[in-house]
């Protein structure tokens, strides 16, 4: 049966408001955006799986090929991009196309709102958590040293093109990552979006319609959030439900664990805290946990150090003093922002997950 629902939508925004739109041709949407002088940044992944998709352009026009890794998301990574930017002559009314995943999306961002004080910049998404959460929210960032999204501001691409024909070549762990951090939308949401999920997760890798319907209601989740709290000072830091730990899970493995597999262990996390304070039931806890394992199976924190833990903890942008400032989830639908003091009892809570949970 052919999908009527429309899924296109704009995202209002105080720098300036942007549109995301599904489509089904790429080169289509190329040969009408792109203009003499723009440039391309892709993933190398995605030029090699893709080439059939993008070397007519990129044999044409000026390009940078990254490899979408945390180093790069540095203010040393991204050096050769924007020296190459200003050598090859790219001006201020030029568009960047930014063409991978969250990483890709980072660097463009990231130089698109520094250079020349603001360049415009299109998305197009290729992976499953760029597609399902990053691609809107104006969010920039770059890694300092080994913590994680240390730098950056607000900044949104002028369009968004989502194709999920991109998504037939993720790895298994990088469509997992995707989930978990789609995850995040879907509980704090409502049970019905989360049994939504769940329910078609052995089936939505293969069911294009089921997997638009995902990406689609977790980006409406977000819309709501971000349009009420752009700049992240209210509302909008509930989106952080699970970050808090699983940053600092990704800091501490070097990155070896997933973003959005980290999120869905930080989640998991969270949840074991909220029911040793007393803000979330058990059986909700467990009932998440049920489904939020088959997303981190195969990963362990066995051999994570309890004081490395909590140091990375300490340096999340939400901490005040030495005070956590951790999402604390109370029910489906329903989390809060506690700061917690990080003393015995809370180091205590921490190393039995650690030795148990995971």
């Amino acid at each position: 049966m052919e999908d009527t629902q429309a899924y296109d939508f704009e995202i209002k925004s105080r720098i300036n408001n942007y549109s995301l739109y599904f489509t089904e041709d790429i080169k289509e949407i190329l040969l009408t955006e792109f203009e003499e002088g723009d440039y391309f940044v892709i993933d190398s992944n995605i030029k090699n799986i893709y080439r059939d998709v993008f070397n007519d352009f990129l044999n044409d026009y000026n390009h940078f090929e990254i490899e979408a890794n945390e180093e790069i998301k540095s203010y040393e990574g991204i050096i050769p991009l924007i020296d190459d930017l200003i050598r090859k002559g790219f001006k201020k009314n030029n568009k960047l196309f930014s063409i991978g995943g969250g990483i890709t999306q980072d660097v463009t961002s990231f130089i698109s709102s520094v250079l020349y004080r603001g360049v415009e910049w299109i998305f197009i998404p290729t992976s499953l958590l760029a597609q399902g959460d990053s691609c809107i929210g104006s969010k920039t960032s770059i890694n300092f040293k080994e913590f994680k999204n240390q730098i950056g501001g607000f900044y949104p691409p002028s369009k968004i093109y989502i194709n999920l024909n991109f998504l037939t070549s993720l790895p298994e762990a990088d469509f997992n990552s995707g989930l978990g951090e789609l995850c995040h939308y879907i509980i704090l949401s409502s049970k019905q979006d989360f049994d939504m999920v769940k329910d078609c997760y052995d089936l939505v890798i293969n069911d294009r319609k089921k997997l638009k319907k995902i990406i689609y209601t977790s980006l409406q989740i977000k819309k709501g959030y971000i349009e009420e709290d752009e700049f992240d000072i209210g509302i909008r830091q509930l989106l952080n439900y699970g970050h808090s730990f699983g940053h600092a899970i990704e800091s501490i493995t070097n990155y070896k664990i997933p973003h959005g597999i980290a999120v869905a262990i930080g989640m998991d996390i969270a949840n074991y805290v909220s029911v040793q304070y007393g803000l979330l039931d058990l059986s909700t806890r467990n009932y998440i946990r049920g489904f939020l394992i088959k997303i981190w199976n195969g990963y362990s924190l066995k051999n994570i150090n309890i004081q490395t833990l909590l140091h990375a903890l300490s340096k999340d942008k939400k901490n005040v003093g030495k005070n956590l400032g951790l999402i604390l989830l109370t029910d489906f639908g329903k989390a809060e922002k506690r700061m917690i003091t990080p003393n015995q009892e809370f180091v205590n809570h921490l190393e039995y997950y650690l030795n148990k949970e995971i």
